[in-house]
C-alpha cells in the first residue's frame, strides 16, 4: 500500500495541518479528488490511521456505495452508527442522536434543517470530549440529502474540534451537483497522475531483470497507465517474460483488462462512459478527434459547457473538453488502454459512436480514409438506404487506397460498401469498381462479380455497359469463347444502332484471343469500317490493320498511313482504350517504341496502382507496353512495371502469358536464369494447347529464345516450329512480333541442318523486307547468314548491322555484331573480328548501365528479388561476348567508356541541341539529317548517359562541363 503513495506528501502535510487545527478547536475540511486509481481511498486511509494512532482523533469511518445512493440519510446513517458503537462506556449514549433518530424518507426543508442542527449539535458533544475525523470516501455516491448535510457540516466547522475528510471520484464530480463546501473552512486537493519517476520505481520494484527489460517494462507503464497507480500494478501483475507486449491479448493475465473494464462497467456513469468509449474510438482510427467535436461524439444532444476543471496535472482544463480534464485523452492513446476499452463496451453502444465520428469527420472535411476506418467497423445492411455519405466515404477512400497500390486495403472498403442497401445502378457500379480490383488477385471471383452486376440490370443500355468488363475478364481468364457468347447475347437486346456497333468493335478486339473468332472478327470489321460513325470507325480500321499486317500483306509506312493521323481524330470514350491499344501495337511493330510506350502511359495508371484488367483496351496496353520496354533493353524497366502485376495474379487463375514471356526473357537478359526459368514454369502447355490466343505463341517464342541461347537446339526447335503452327493458324506469317523462321533456322544451323535453316531464313527475309523495319530486315539477315554461311552469310551479317544501326533495336545488334565477328575470325579476318566483338561487349555493358557491371560469375543461377535486380550482375549478352572475345584470342584489359565521355560527335552534337529543347525535326533541319538518323542518335545517346527522358540531358551534359564526376568505368574485360 504505501507503495501507492508515491508522491503524495503534498497531499498528506495538507492533511496533517488540517488534522492540527482541528485538534486546537478550528475544524476544517479536507477533500482529495481524483480519477479511478490515483490512489484517493488509499490516501483516506493512510491519513486517518496517522490521526487515530500518532494524532489520537477518533475517527467515524463511512464508505459511499451506488446502490445505496438513492435512500435519503444513507452516509448519515453510516456515520452515526459508527459514532454509536464508538461512544465510550462513561457517556450516557441517550442524550446524543442516533441512528435511530435518523428518519428514512426525504423530510421536509424545515424538519431537514432541525434533523441537520440536532445531528451537528450531536457531533459536537461527541467532539467535545475527543477531536473527531469524520472521513467519508467516495462522496459522489452519497445520497443528495447526505451530501446536503456533508455541506452543513462544513458551513459549521469553525470553533468545533472536527476534521472533515472526504474523497470524490472527478469523472463523477463532472456528472454530479457538487456538495456545497465553503471555501472559508477548508481545502480540495486534486491529485496528480504520477510522474515517470515514480512510475519507473514501482515497475522496477518486482525481481530482477536485464536493463533492456527493465527499460522497457518501465517505458510501457509510463505510457499505457498514464501514471494511474492502479493500472500501473495490474499491468506489471499482468508481465510475463520477453518483449513488451503490443496487444492486449499479449498480456499473461487480464488485471489490466479487468480494472479498465470494470470501471466503465460498473463506476462509470453514463456520461463519463460515452466520453471514454468516444476517446476510444477515435484513437482506434487514424484521424486525431478532440475539444468539443468529441464531446459532440459522446453527448449528442446540446453541449452544457460548465466551469474549468482541473485536470491530472493540475491544470485548469475547459469544461468543453472533458476528455483532457479526466487524462482519458493520454490513456486511451495506447493500444493496451484502448483495447480493454473497447472490449468493455456493448456492440450496439460502438456502433452509434463510430457512426456519429465517422460523421462528424465527413462534416469537418476529413480525409476519406478516417470517415472510412470507422465505417469498416459498422455494420451496414441495417442503415438507411438514404444515408449515401457512407457509400461515398467507403468509395472515395477506396480509389484513394488504390492510387498509393494498397489493393487488398480498397477491396475490403469496396465490399463493405456493398453490404448497405443500394440502388441497383449505385451497387452495379460498385460491383463493377470491386470487380476490377478483385480480378488480378481471384479471377473467378471477379468474374462472379461482374456476372451478378450484370444480372442487376434489365435494361439494354445498363447491362451494355457491364458486358464489356465481364468479355474482358473472360479473356483475361483463357475463356475467350464465353466472353463472345456475353457479348453477343447482350449485344442482341440493344437497339441503339451507334451502341451495337461499340459492342461489335469491342468483342473483334476480344476476338483477337481466339484464332477463329479473329477471323470473322476480322470480316465484320472491314465491312464496319465503311459505315460506321466517325468515333468508331478508328478502332475498327486499326483491328484490319493489325490483320492485314501479321498476314505479311502491308508494309510498316502503309499501316502508318493509315494509324497516324486518326490518332488526332475523335474516338468513342467506350473504344478509346481499345484503339490506343491497337494504335500502340502497330507503332511498336513500325519500331515506334518511344511513341507506342507514350500511348500505353497515357491510359495505364502510375505504380503502385494497378492496370484494370476489365478493360480489354488496357490489357493490350500493358502488353504493348512490355515488349516495348523489352525491345528497346530497358530489361529493370519491364520487371519494375510488371512483377507487381504478376506478383497478384500467382496462383489465382489469370496466367497472362504474353506477360510473362516478358518478364521472363527480361530476366534471362540480366543474367537472372533461375526466376526467368519458374516464371515460364508457372504456365503449363495443357493450356496453351486448349487456348488459340497469340500470347500462347508468345511464350513460345520466349521460351524457344531461352533454350537456343543455352545452347539446347532441339528444344528450342521445337518451340518455334510450335510458335510457327500457332502463328499460321491466325493466318500471321509476318515475322513483326514472333520471328520464329529466324530462330528455328539459327536453331537447324546449331542442329547441323543448314539447308532445311536456308529455306525458313529466306521465307522469312522476304517477308521481313515487305514489312521493311529495319529491327524486321537485320533479324532476318542474320539468321539468313546464319544458313547461308561462306561468304554470302558475311555479306548477310554486315548487311544486317548496319541495317540494325538505324534502328533502336540494341539487343538484335549486339546479338548481329557477335556472329559477324566469330564469322570474320573463321575465315581469316581477325582483327576486324574482334573489332566487331569489342564493340558488341561495349555496347552490352552500355545496355546494363548505370547499375550493373561485369565480373559476377557467368551462368550464376542467383535468385535476385524479382522487384530490384542486385549489383554487380553480368547479362547474358556480356556473357556471351566475353566468351567470344576469350574464344577468339583476345589479350584482357580494356577501358569501356561510360556516360558523357562516351558519346561520339554526331551524338554530343545532338544532345546539345535536344538539351536546348529543339524537337527532333528541327535538330534534323539544323544538321540536314533525317528525322531517322536524329532519333537513332538520340537513342544511343539515352543509354550511354543513363536518362530516360529529354529534360535529363542538360544535367548530363552541365555535370560533365563542370568537372563532375562523369559515368566513366574502368572494367575488366577482353581485348
Amino acid at each position: 500500500m504505501r507503495n501507492v503513495l508515491l508522491e503524495r506528501d503534498e497531499a498528506l502535510a495538507e492533511a496533517a495541518r488540517a488534522a492540527e487545527a482541528a485538534r486546537s478547536g478550528n475544524g476544517r475540511w479536507l477533500l482529495f479528488r481524483a480519477t479511478p486509481g490515483l490512489g484517493r481511498t488509499a490516501l483516506l486511509e493512510e491519513v486517518v490511521r496517522r490521526e487515530a494512532t500518532a494524532g489520537g482523533m477518533r475517527v467515524l469511518h463511512a464508505r459511499c456505495s451506488p446502490e445505496e445512493s438513492a435512500f435519503p440519510f444513507g452516509l448519515v446513517r453510516l456515520i452515526f452508527a459508527d459514532a454509536e458503537a464508538r461512544t465510550d462506556a462513561d457517556v450516557d449514549a441517550s442524550t446524543e442522536a442516533g441512528a435511530e433518530d435518523i428518519p428514512f424518507a426525504d423530510p421536509p426543508v424545515a424538519e431537514e434543517q432541525q434533523i441537520f442542527h440536532r445531528l451537528v449539535a450531536s457531533l459536537a458533544r461527541t467532539a467535545a470530549r475527543r477531536p473527531v475525523l469524520v472521513a467519508v470516501d467516495d462522496l459522489h455516491d452519497a445520497d443528495a440529502v447526505s451530501r446536503r448535510w456533508i455541506g452543513y457540516l462544513a458551513r459549521r466547522l469553525a470553533g468545533l474540534p472536527v476534521l472533515l475528510l472526504l474523497t470524490e471520484c472527478l469523472t463523477e464530480h463532472l456528472d454530479k451537483d457538487n456538495t456545497a463546501l465553503p471555501g472559508a473552512t477548508g481545502t480540495s486537493v486534486t491529485l496528480r497522475p504520477l510522474g515517470p519517476g515514480a512510475v519507473a520505481r514501482l515497475a522496477l520494484a518486482g525481481p530482477a531483470r536485464t536493463g533492456k527489460q527493465d527499460a522497457d517494462r518501465a517505458e510501457l507503464c509510463g505510457r499505457a497507465c498514464v501514471g494511474n497507480p492502479a493500472l500501473v500494478h495490474a499491468l506489471l501483475a499482468d508481465l510475463g517474460e520477453g518483449p513488451p507486449p503490443g496487444r492486449l491479448s499479449d498480456l499473461a493475465g487480464r488485471r489490466y483488462r479487468d480494472v479498465i473494464g470494470h470501471w466503465l462497467r460498473a463506476r462509470a456513469t453514463p456520461r463519463s462512459r460515452r466520453l471514454s468509449l468516444a476517446v476510444a474510438v477515435a484513437g482506434d482510427g487514424p484521424a486525431p478527434l478532440g475539444g468539443r467535436p468529441l464531446q459532440e461524439a459522446a453527448d449528442p444532444g446540446p453541449a452544457h459547457p460548465g466551469p474549468a476543471e482541473p485536470g491530472p496535472d493540475g491544470h485548469d482544463t475547459p469544461a468543453d473538453s472533458p476528455a483532457d480534464a479526466l487524462g482519458l485523452g493520454r490513456l486511451f492513446s495506447h493500444p493496451l488502454a484502448r483495447e480493454a476499452a473497447l472490449a468493455a463496451a456493448e456492440p450496439a453502444e460502438l456502433d452509434a459512436l463510430r457512426r456519429r465520428i465517422a460523421r462528424l469527420l465527413d462534416e469537418q472535411g476529413a480525409p476519406a480514409a478516417h470517415v472510412a476506418a470507422h465505417l469498416l467497423h459498422i455494420e451496414l445492411h441495417n442503415d438507411r438506404p438514404g444515408e449515401e455519405w457512407m457509400t461515398q466515404s467507403l468509395e472515395d477512400a477506396a480509389e484513394d487506397a488504390v492510387r498509393d497500390g494498397r489493393t487488398d486495403e480498397a477491396t475490403a472498403l469496396l465490399r463493405h460498401a456493398l453490404t448497405a442497401p443500394l440502388a441497383p445502378a449505385r451497387r452495379a457500379g460498385l460491383a463493377l469498381r470491386l470487380a476490377a480490383l478483385e480480378l488480378p488477385h481471384s479471377a473467378d471471383a471477379g468474374i462472379r462479380r461482374l456476372r451478378a452486376a450484370l444480372e442487376l440490370h434489365a435494361d439494354g443500355h445498363e447491362r451494355a455497359a457491364v458486358a464489356p468488363a465481364l468479355g474482358a475478364a473472360l479473356v483475361a481468364r483463357g475463356r475467350t469463347d464465353t466472353a463472345m457468347h456475353v457479348m453477343r447475347q447482350v449485344g442482341s437486346a440493344v437497339e441503339d444502332d451507334e451502341l451495337v456497333r461499340v459492342l461489335q468493335t469491342t468483342a473483334a478486339l476480344m476476338a483477337s484471343h481466339d484464332a477463329i473468332a479473329w477471323r470473322n472478327a476480322v470480316a465484320r470489321m472491314r465491312e464496319l469500317a465503311a459505315t460506321a460513325p466517325a468515333t468508331v470507325e478508328p478502332l475498327a480500321c486499326g483491328l484490319v490493320t493489325e490483320y492485314e499486317a501479321g498476314a505479311g500483306g502491308l508494309s510498316a509506312a502503309e499501316a502508318m498511313t493509315r494509324v497516324l493521323p486518326r490518332l488526332k481524330a475523335p474516338v468513342d470514350p467506350r473504344l478509346r482504350t481499345g484503339w490506343l491499344g491497337s494504335a500502340a501495337t502497330l507503332l511498336q511493330w513500325a519500331d515506334r517504341l518511344d511513341e507506342a510506350r507514350a500511348l500505353a502511359d497515357e491510359c495505364l495508371p502510375a505504380p503502385p496502382a494497378l492496370p484494370d484488367l476489365t478493360d480489354i483496351g488496357q490489357q493490350c496496353l500493358i502488353s504493348v507496353r512490355a515488349e516495348a520496354t523489352l525491345w528497346i533493353g530497358d530489361f529493370r524497366r519491364v520487371i519494375a512495371e510488371n512483377a507487381p502485376l504478376l506478383d497478384a495474379r500467382t496462383g489465382q487463375g489469370l496466367r497472362m502469358p504474353h506477360l510473362v514471356s516478358m518478364v521472363a526473357l527480361a530476366h534471362h537478359e540480366l543474367g537472372h536464369r533461375a526466376p526467368a526459368r519458374r516464371l515460364v514454369a508457372t504456365l503449363d502447355e495443357a493450356s496453351a494447347s486448349a487456348d488459340s490466343s497469340w500470347e500462347w505463341n508468345e511464350l513460345r517464342h520466349a521460351r524457344a529464345h531461352m533454350h537456343m541461347t543455352e545452347g539446347n537446339w532441339q528444344a528450342a526447335l521445337d518451340d518455334y516450329l510450335s510458335c510457327g503452327r500457332g502463328q499460321s493458324a491466325r493466318d500471321f506469317v509476318s515475322p513483326v512480333a514472333t520471328p520464329w523462321r529466324s530462330g528455328a533456322a539459327l536453331a537447324l544451323v546449331g542442329l547441323g541442318q543448314p539447308v532445311r535453316a536456308l529455306d525458313l531464313a529466306e521465307e522469312e527475309l522476304r517477308h521481313a523486307r515487305t514489312w521493311g523495319t529495319p529491327r524486321t530486315v537485320g533479324r532476318a539477315l542474320r539468321a539468313h547468314g546464319a544458313a547461308v554461311g561462306g561468304r554470302r552469310g558475311l555479306d548477310s551479317l554486315r548487311e544486317a548491322v548496319a541495317v540494325l544501326r538505324q534502328a533502336p533495336a540494341p539487343v538484335e545488334l549486339i546479338e548481329t555484331l557477335l556472329d559477324l565477328g566469330q564469322a570474320r575470325i573463321g575465315a581469316g579476318n581477325g582483327r576486324k573480328g574482334r573489332d566487331d566483338l569489342h564493340e558488341a561487349h561495349t555496347l552490352a555493358l552500355r545496355l546494363l548501365a548505370p547499375d550493373a557491371t561485369p565480373g559476377s560469375e557467368p551462368g550464376s543461377d542467383s535468385d535476385p528479388d524479382p522487384h530490384h535486380d542486385p549489383a554487380p550482375v553480368t547479362g547474358r549478352l556480356v556473357r556471351a561476348a566475353e566468351d567470344a572475345l576469350r574464344t577468339g584470342g583476345a589479350r584482357r584489359t580494356h577501358r569501356v567508356a561510360m556516360g558523357s565521355a562516351a558519346l561520339t560527335v554526331a551524338e554530343r552534337r545532338i544532345v546539345e541541341l535536344a538539351a536546348t529543347g529543339r524537337t527532333n525535326a528541327e535538330i534534323g533541319a539544323a544538321l540536314h539529317l533525317a528525322r531517322r538518323t536524329v532519333e537513332t542518335h538520340l537513342t544511343n545517346a539515352y543509354r550511354k548517359l543513363g536518362v530516360t527522358r529529354r529534360t535529363q540531358l542538360a544535367s548530363c551534359l552541365g555535370a560533365a562541363g563542370t568537372g563532375a564526376p562523369s559515368a566513366a568505368r574502368d572494367v575488366t574485360a577482353l581485348a
